[in-house]
């Protein structure tokens, strides 16, 4: 079959590479399906382009994948009247962690044919080829559709517990040179980057986090090597973003990685997401020795009541510990504090601002965003219990308009209370950031004219 894949204009100057389609598209055409990328995400086009691609080309298949943002959630149903409208419309599929949790509201909303929840690479080829043989879809687990007016959702999909019999993605499909130039801490204006994925799922269980996988379950080092050392020789790339949720899944796996990264010679920089509860100095040598150069960590909240209303499982004691420890190995952390969790406070936002002013090393700039209660997640459940949320559709039509603004208010101050904190804590936060900035360029300024520095670029260049 002649499948369309869809990686959605996301508004961004440099994209992140779209791995879970990458995937999809690797397993599709090692079943024998023809794969084609619409790389809108690069290209920019308008749905327009889309429109007039459907009418000009015939495919079997049309598939578009988004997470639950405001921005994706109308981008989506821009590109679904796009499709709905062309006069050879294919068989529309849509999934991610936007569809998943609410498929019967994004059925409708849509007009797809099928919802894919969870887990895609086995889903996909069960669906392709009942499509092509007109089968019935309801043996086909892991789906949701549309069946006499009525939404139907089959059992869940068991998960794929050997995630190394997964194809690697299907690089060659896009345009890496594009995706390489993706800037991260500490890269070099010369190095080309791009993710890896080393496992799947995270063991924690916060409340404002939507998952459809329980659990982790981690790549080989071995498989995780051999993706690599590919990367390095067919497409130049010497930084390694890890996308996983939680790399440092455990100290034992986090140490395993590391040793093994170091024993294979990778030379690379990468980064990951971890956890300050990991974050101990025996763990963070080996990961700056395998490099380690920055570790994105989810701090959340500064206050311990917040913290543990989010169900966080850390402590504000393991946060700094674990920070002074990052720092103290030469890796850089990122900090990602959100505000408005139930029970929070201004003084739980002063807290953390406080707490960023003291320790941000500046690779990043961070600014405090209010906590989101994306459908799928314990707080969505919670809001709606409590009044504060109808559905779905009250969430993504009326509620959440932007991610820097209140959606769901769960403190006891008023939105604009909430508003002119969010401005006071980050134009102090923006402020110290630029400050830091000029600081260097200064610093930069006096190496070359009073020292004579000749390694010297120009400006423009940092």
């Amino acid at each position: 079959m002649k499948l369309l894949l869809v990686v959605y204009d996301n508004d961004s100057f440099i994209s992140w590479f779209p791995q879970g389609l990458a995937y999809i598209a690797s397993v599709c055409r090692k079943a024998g399906h023809e794969v084609k990328i619409y790389n809108q995400d690069v290209y920019h086009w308008p749905e327009a382009h889309l429109f007039d691609l459907l009418n000009k080309e015939r495919f079997d298949v049309i598939g578009v994948s988004v997470i639950g943002g405001y921005y994706q959630y109308r981008k989506l149903l821009k590109i679904s009247e796009a499709v709905n409208k062309s006069t050879q419309r294919p068989f529309y599929i849509i999934g991610g962690h936007g569809p998943a949790p609410e498929p019967e509201y994004f059925l409708k909303k849509t007009k797809a044919d099928v919802v894919v929840i969870g887990e895609g690479e086995i889903t996909i080829l069960e669906l392709l080829e009942a499509i092509q043989n007109r089968k019935d879809l309801s043996s086909i687990n892991g789906i949701a559709y549309i069946k006499d007016d009525k939404c139907l959702k089959t059992p869940p999909r068991e998960l794929i517990q050997n995630i190394d019999e997964i194809p690697f993605p299907a690089w060659d499909l896009f345009p890496i040179d594009h995706y390489a130039l993706l800037r991260m801490p500490h890269i070099a204006n010369n190095e080309r980057c791009l993710p890896v994925l080393s496992g799947r799922g995270c063991t924690f269980k916060c409340n404002f986090c939507y998952r459809m996988d329980k659990g982790f379950r981690g790549r080989t080092p071995e498989s995780i090597i051999e993706e690599i050392r590919i990367l390095k020789r067919d497409y130049n790339i010497s930084y390694i973003a890890f996308s996983d949720e939680l790399l440092m899944s455990s100290p034992q796996r986090t140490v395993l990685l590391c040793e093994s990264f170091i024993k294979a010679k990778l030379n690379v920089k990468w980064d990951c997401n971890g956890r300050l509860n990991y974050a101990k100095p025996d763990i963070l040598k080996i990961m700056k020795d395998a490099g380690c150069v920055f570790i994105n960590y989810g701090i959340e909240s500064m206050d311990e009541k917040a913290l543990r209303a989010m169900n966080k499982a850390l402590t504000v004691k393991q946060i700094i510990e674990g920070i002074e420890n990052t720092l103290a190995a030469g890796i850089s952390p990122g900090y990602n504090i959100i505000f408005g969790n139930i029970g929070e406070t201004a003084e739980s936002l002063q807290k953390g601002v406080d707490f960023l002013l003291k320790y941000d090393d500046h690779s990043q700039m961070r600014t405090i965003r209010p906590v989101t209660p994306y459908p799928g997640s314990p707080l969505y459940y919670h809001a709606i219990e409590n009044g504060l949320l109808k559905n779905c559709e009250d969430f993504y039509e009326r509620k959440h308009l932007n991610s820097d603004l209140l959606s769901v208010n769960f403190t006891n101050m008023t939105d604009d209370e909430v508003h002119r904190h969010l401005y006071e804590a980050n134009e102090k936060l923006i402020n110290n950031y630029y400050k830091a900035q000029i600081a260097g360029v200064r610093n930069t300024s006096r190496k070359l004219y009073l020292e004579k520095d000749t390694s010297f670029r120009g400006f423009r260049r940092s």
